[in-house]
């Protein structure tokens, strides 16, 4: 009686562990082309500000079909970028929308659009 109540809890235990083995998690941001594009940035070669702006609002448009969140910081590079294409008004908009989405870098943020006014 008892070796067959152990083969039953076994025989449950093996099944929700393989249910659950098949099922992958839902990533917490929309990353797209974001690290690259910081990468080539920073390398200094490769794709212009333009090139870059574009390939980043392609990614929002991705994100906001599909309902997903972009990663800390994806608006404040994206504000920084619009700030060397000389597209003022839209820097403000994006380091705006970073505070908002991410609420712990509203200090920075703050200083970000301060300097930027001056």
């Amino acid at each position: 009686m008892i070796t067959r109540r152990l083969a039953l809890v076994a025989a449950l235990l093996a099944g929700a562990l393989t249910g659950c083995a098949g099922q992958q998690a839902k990533p917490l941001y929309h990353w797209g082309v974001y690290q690259p594009q910081v990468y080539e940035y920073f390398k200094g070669d490769g794709n212009s500000h333009e090139a870059q702006i574009a390939a980043l609002e392609e990614d929002v448009q991705k994100a906001r079909a599909t309902g997903e969140t972009l990663p800390p910081g994806y608006h404040a590079h994206l504000g920084m970028l619009y700030s060397h294409a000389g597209k003022l008004d839209q820097v403000k908009q994006e380091f705006e929308t970073e505070k908002a989405m991410y609420p712990e870098s509203g200090s920075f943020m703050d200083f970000l659009l301060r300097n930027f006014k001056n």
